[in-house]
C-alpha cells in the first residue's frame, strides 16, 4: 500500500542514511577531545540535519557522545529541539540563530524516511481558499506526532493517513491536503474554487490517484468540470474510474 502511494517504506525508514562522517582517529577520548571531534564533523553537515547521539558510534559509546552533545548545547554550538534531538546553530554576522523551518524539514524527512509536508490549513490559506492564517506552524507526516522547538518557534508534526500524503513531493499533493482538509462536507465546494487557481496538470495528478482516496473523495473529484470544458460547446469533461 505503501509503495502505491510513494511514501517510504518501513525498510526505507530503517534503511535512512544518517549524516556522512568519515573516519576518525578517536576511539576512547577525554570529553573535552570529543566534543571537538563532534563540532569538527557536524561543521560538514548540511545546515538542518538533525544532530543525535546515534550519528557518532565511531567515536565513543552512547552515554560518553550523549553528555557531550549536552555539554555543546549549554555552550550554544548547538541547539537542543527535542530530547536527544539537535540543530548545529548558524553563525552569521548578527550572531548565532537556528536554522531555517523548511531546511529543518527537508533535512528531517531525509534521515527519518518519513513523508512531511505542510498541513491543509495551511495550503488552503496559501491557495487564498482562507483568509485564516495558522497560528501554529503544522505539518502532517507518515511518522509518530511530536513536537520540536527551534528557538521560540515551536513546529508541530501530526501523524495523518497516508492517503493524505499521496503526491506530497509535487504541487499537486497541495491540493490533496486541501481537500482532507476540508473534509466530506465541504470537499466539492473547496474542489471547485481549487480549479479556478491552479493548473489544470495538478488537478489531473490528483484526478490519476482517486482509487486511493475514500468515496467521498473519489465523487467529488468524479464531478469535477476543468474551466476548459466550459467552452467546449457545452460537454463536461468529467473523469471516470
Amino acid at each position: 500500500m505503501r509503495e502505491r502511494l510513494n511514501l517510504p517504506t518501513r525498510r526505507a525508514k530503517h534503511q535512512a542514511k544518517l549524516p556522512p562522517t568519515g573516519p576518525h582517529p578517536y576511539t576512547s577520548v577525554g570529553m573535552e577531545d570529543l566534543t571537538k571531534a563532534i563540532t569538527t564533523e557536524i561543521a560538514r553537515w548540511t545546515e538542518g540535519a538533525p544532530i543525535t547521539a546515534a550519528a557518532f558510534p565511531h567515536l565513543g559509546n552512547r552515554t560518553a557522545v550523549s553528555r557531550a552533545l549536552r555539554t555543546l548545547a549549554k555552550r550554544s554550538e548547538i541547539l537542543r529541539i527535542a530530547r536527544g534531538v539537535y540543530l548545529a546553530t548558524v553563525f552569521t554576522r548578527f550572531g548565532r540563530h537556528s536554522p531555517g523551518v523548511h531546511g529543518f524539514i527537508q533535512q528531517l524527512s531525509i534521515h527519518s524516511g518519513e513523508a512531511i509536508a505542510t498541513a491543509g490549513a495551511a495550503c488552503a490559506n496559501a491557495l487564498g481558499l482562507t483568509t485564516q492564517v495558522p497560528v501554529k506552524s503544522i505539518y502532517w507526516t507518515s511518522g509518530r506526532t511530536r513536537t520540536y522547538r527551534l528557538g521560540k518557534l515551536t513546529i508541530y508534526l501530526q501523524h495523518v493517513p497516508d492517503w493524505q500524503l499521496v503526491l506530497w513531493r509535487e504541487p499537486a499533493g497541495e491540493l490533496v491536503r486541501v481537500l482532507a482538509w476540508a473534509g466530506p462536507t465541504e470537499a466539492s465546494k473547496v474542489l471547485r474554487q481549487i480549479v479556478e487557481k491552479v493548473p489544470k496538470a495538478d488537478v489531473t495528478r490528483v484526478q490519476q490517484h482517486a482509487a486511493l482516496f475514500p468515496p467521498w473523495l473519489r465523487d467529488a473529484l468524479q464531478q469535477i468540470v476543468m474551466p476548459c470544458a466550459r467552452n467546449s460547446g457545452g460537454k463536461r469533461d468529467v473523469p471516470r474510474y
